[in-house]
């Protein structure tokens, strides 16, 4: 029984490195020591990114890292985060795959752009009785809705 809630916890811890900020302790090994691992930790990086996205000459001045150095660790660190480019073509291509659904209000629609996109987290707040929860279940109806043929 505790085999398998330890390789259930591993599964586990596992799934979460996956997601989320990845620990500094990833770049450890490949001609990065543990030694270099805490001096970038000592400087405020914490996560594999924010060594990714620091500028080379950020990690010079950590004393310590030579030049070569900070292009190794640079190296690996780029292997563990996509630091792809998106050219402003297929960004539009993607914006243009988001469908804005209406709350039920032609008003408040036009105050939120067309209305509340798809793809995206809208909080909603205010006080009491003012009609959160009437536009979250017509956002809950207007969802399923086809494009062709609105129910509206």
């Amino acid at each position: 029984m505790a085999t398998t809630a330890s390789a259930s916890t591993a599964a586990v811890d596992e799934d979460l490195d996956e997601c989320g900020p990845q620990l500094i302790t990833k770049l450890e090994g490949n001609g990065i020591t543990s030694g270099d691992i805490k001096k970038l930790e000592e400087a405020g990086y914490h996560t594999v990114e924010s060594v990714a996205y620091a500028p080379k000459k950020w990690l010079i001045t950590i004393k310590g890292i030579s030049e070569a150095k900070a292009d190794k660790i640079l190296s690996e660190a780029s292997k563990l985060v996509p630091m792809g480019f998106t050219t402003a073509t297929e960004f539009h291509q993607k914006r243009a795959e988001i469908i804005q659904l209406t709350t039920g209000s032609k008003e408040l629609d036009r105050l939120l752009g067309g209305g509340i996109e798809t793809g995206s987290i809208t909080e909603i707040f205010g006080e009491f009785r003012t009609g959160k929860t009437q536009i979250c279940h017509t956002l809950a109806v207007t969802c399923q809705e086809d494009e062709e043929m609105p129910l509206t």
